[in-house]
């Protein structure tokens, strides 16, 4: 039963000429007295969706991006400070680049975190997609299944590091700790300090292109998943091959249970209205995504995204997303009955994100929220 609502902010300035026919992606170049914008953006998204009742704000960790896309470089950092300016809505980390870390920080800084806040920070995790940061963090020397198994030895490192007391790991790229003396002794095993206040942790990872590796790996580690963006078809199917694999662990989960299922969402009275409303920022997250091949609106997305291949940014249009349910665009009642027919056929599922595309000015990210609030959400309750 759905009972549960989060919304995703992924670090946009406010772009000016969006939409296929503005300012083309690469073209865009900001100062940083305009880059910053993103942190009065998300302490403004943050009281908001503390007052409105939502349960997490989700956030965005990307790195160089000049364009103004997405602009939070450290999402456990940020958290403690929009912790302190509301009451009580989570701060999600969707996601933290692991490679972008050691390991070892990435647990110790989400452990501060997590007690700074008293427990309101939400742990993610996250290979990234764009190739400047995957290949300035990861190894530039590796192909792309060694990137792969480092990102999987990384998360590894971090599950032992937050779950167990103290721990070693011997793998093919970290040797913690290194056998040597120390006070007196041989060096076997260290622990992290301090742990969280929150144990066990719970951990989130995007499910992007569904493979059997990529829901192997998360069910082995008990991570659960966020399906977001995603072609109503690849979805359902995703979400019976990820409680198939629990199951193989031993694991029997509800259809639906510990996945997240989100959707890009423009509301209004009509649904003409709403995707007229929404039309140049799909546009421009087309424009911008397309290229690094990060669409699934349909199969051969999907297909381009697993091979790491660019798509173009028409290939896909908002009639396409509201069609095949990536997008929600139309009045609240229209949500509320699709929502409903969702919660019949996912019977464990009960949390559902609500997100505005990239470029998507404050103004109208706080007033869909404000409306989906006001208007939806009482009917999930």
């Amino acid at each position: 039963m759905i009972t549960r609502f989060s919304t995703l902010y992924v670090g946009h300035i406010e772009l000016e000429g969006c939409g296929l026919a503005g300012t083309p992606a690469d073209d865009r170049r900001y100062p940083n007295e305009r880059l910053i914008e993103v942190f009065d953006t998300a302490a403004a998204l943050a009281r908001a969706t503390d007052a409105l009742g939502y349960e997490t704000l989700w956030l965005a960790e990307h790195h160089f991006q000049h364009e103004g896309y997405e602009c939070i470089p450290s999402i456990p950092m940020l958290a403690v400070d929009l912790a302190h300016r509301t009451e009580r809505v989570k701060i999600g980390c969707a996601f933290n680049v692991v490679p972008a870390w050691h390991p070892l920080r990435l647990a110790e800084d989400y452990a501060v975190a997590d007690i700074l806040t008293g427990g309101r920070v939400v742990f993610g995790v996250g290979r990234g997609y764009h190739s400047r940061e995957v290949e300035t963090f990861g190894n530039p020397m590796l192909d792309g299944e060694a990137n792969r198994e480092l990102f999987e030895e990384q998360v590894e490192i971090i599950l032992k590091a937050l779950r167990e007391d103290s721990f070693s790991h011997r793998g093919k790229h970290y040797t913690i700790p290194p056998d040597v003396p120390y006070r007196g002794y041989q060096l076997k095993e260290i622990t992290l300090v301090p742990r969280p206040r929150r144990r066990p942790v719970e951990i989130w990872q995007p499910i992007v292109s569904g493979s059997a590796r990529g829901l192997d790996f998360m069910a082995r580690n008990r991570i659960k998943g966020i399906i977001s963006a995603t072609a109503e078809e690849l979805a359902e199917r995703w979400i019976r091959d990820y409680q198939t694999v629990a199951r193989g662990y031993g694991r029997e989960l509800k259809l639906g249970e510990d996945l997240i299922l989100g959707f890009r969402m423009s509301i209004d009275d009509t649904q003409e209205l709403a995707v007229r409303k929404a039309r140049p920022y799909f546009e421009e997250h087309a424009k911008f995504m397309g290229p690094l091949g990060m669409l699934r609106y349909s199969e051969e997305h999907v297909k381009a995204v697993a091979a790491r291949q660019p798509q173009s940014p028409t290939a896909a249009t908002i009639e396409n997303g509201v069609q095949n349910r990536t997008w929600l665009c139309g009045p609240a009642e229209e949500f509320i009955i699709y929502l409903k027919e969702v919660e019949r056929r996912y019977p464990g599922l009960e949390h559902v994100m609500v997100s505005c595309p990239l470029g998507t000015p404050k103004k109208i990210m706080k007033e869909n929220l404000a409306r989906f609030a006001r208007e939806v959400m009482p009917a999930f309750k």
